[in-house]
């Protein structure tokens, strides 16, 4: 009891000089209550009554425990304790653990596995964490559908260009999804699905991740103006700032960035038309339109099955906040993609082939969409994700299957002329 004062006083001044956390403060008062509580329980409990027979009154029971409290003699002058000492004090009472009402004590743990610390950067790893920074299955899906807006335009097919083109909207995905992971560090570390990420987990640095968006980019739009046309790398790079700049800060704002984010994934395909026809037509317009569509139900479905992570990363998704609008959406755009086929033909895009026999891979995936939209289910969702993966390159696959041949369509303007 002579120590106390001093111990206050010595603490009160650390704390003063360094600053004392929340969560310090918080476990000196559990465990404060812990112990007084467990100190009243004591005193409270009833000592049983012997149940021994008379003549063995004067023998103790094998089940009774005799408790002896060792008192140690105090100096009446105690030199002031260190800040060292109080600080290595303090750590020690956070880093013991006392198990409720069995008495057991839990030995520290180390102080380095609570800091969080920069992981150890080998050069084997690199190529595999800049490939999970870049989110390479989603820039694989950009790549895809950017080449097959190249291969749907009405022009003779040119590799090179077809290369370059490729491998510039392949580098502008790159920078703008190691971005978009830079600065949602901290609400990755919340959500199960993100955790693991290279930033998250400390395996590279930030400035390495800016650096590497940077070396990127750059080279990306570079390759799209001088190797493709100027109107290619201006929607490269205004795809990049619409990702980063508009869509990634509304995640947390507004329900408005799921069609934010669908038009930044309606942009690759008319790239590739861009890169091979050199201008803007209406055939680019409907590949962007059923991009546009098809990432309703293929992100509706995924983010109903996540919503306990978006409500815990604090993100604004429409499964959400708005569940039933979520699911409304998911089915208009679903029905949208019959309308957007049936529109190929009619903007001298496919032949009169396509929409039929695309009707049965469009009605699936709308027959999903209304299950989905009826039953509100993480079955009927998964189902319908799925189907959104494999529906999209199919319908893309019969789009280029009825495409009309270019020299057809001159052949068309020849006779008219």
């Amino acid at each position: 009891m002579q120590q106390m004062p001093c111990k206050f006083a010595c603490f009160f001044r650390v704390t003063k000089e360094r600053g004392v956390t929340f969560q310090q403060l918080n476990f000196i008062k559990r465990m404060y209550v812990t112990q007084h509580s467990k100190a009243l329980s004591q005193r409270a409990k009833l000592k049983s009554e012997s149940t021994a027979p008379p003549f063995l009154e004067g023998q103790h029971s094998g089940q009774e425990k005799t408790v002896i409290h060792e008192v140690r003699s105090v100096s009446p002058l105690l030199p002031p304790l260190s800040e060292k000492q109080v600080i290595n004090e303090s750590e020690a009472l956070k880093s013991t653990v006392i198990a409720g009402g069995t008495g057991t004590v839990v030995g520290p743990a180390s102080k380095e596995e609570k800091q969080w610390k920069e992981m150890k950067l080998e050069l084997d790893d690199l190529p595999g964490i800049l490939a999970r920074l870049s989110k390479i299955k989603l820039t694989a899906l950009v790549v895809s559908t950017a080449s097959a807006g190249f291969a749907m335009a009405p022009v003779p097919f040119d590799l090179t260009c077809f290369l370059l083109a490729s491998l510039g909207t392949g580098l502008s995905s790159c920078a703008a999804n190691s971005i978009n992971q830079f600065f949602e560090v901290p609400f990755d570390s919340n959500m199960n699905r993100t955790k693991n990420r290279p930033l998250v987990r400390g395996q590279i640095s930030p400035l390495l991740a800016v650096s590497f968006a940077a070396s990127c980019a750059v080279p990306g739009i570079a390759l799209l103006t001088f190797g493709v046309n100027p109107l290619t790398a201006a929607l490269g790079a205004f795809n990049i700032i619409l990702y980063t700049c508009c869509y990634t800060p509304l995640k947390r704002i507004s329900i408005v960035n799921t069609w934010v984010g669908a038009v930044v994934g309606a942009i690759p395909p008319i790239m590739g038309w861009t890169a091979a026809t050199g201008s803007l037509d209406a055939g680019a317009l409907l590949l962007g339109g059923i991009l546009y569509s098809w990432q309703f139900p293929h992100f509706n479905a995924l983010s109903w099955g996540l919503r306990e992570d978006y409500s815990r990363g604090g993100y604004c998704m429409m499964s959400v906040t708005h569940p039933d609008m979520c699911r409304r959406v998911a089915l208009r755009h679903c029905l949208a993609l019959i309308g957007l086929s049936s529109l190929a033909p009619i903007l001298d895009v496919t032949t009169w082939t396509f929409p039929i026999i695309s009707l049965p891979v469009n009605l699936y995936i709308s027959y999903l969409g209304f299950r989905f939209y009826r039953d509100a289910d993480r079955g009927s969702s998964r189902k319908l994700f799925f189907c959104s993966l494999w529906h999209l390159p199919m319908l893309l696959l019969l789009m280029l299957t009825c495409k009309k041949s270019w020299y057809k369509k001159d052949n068309e303007k020849e006779s008219l002329s």
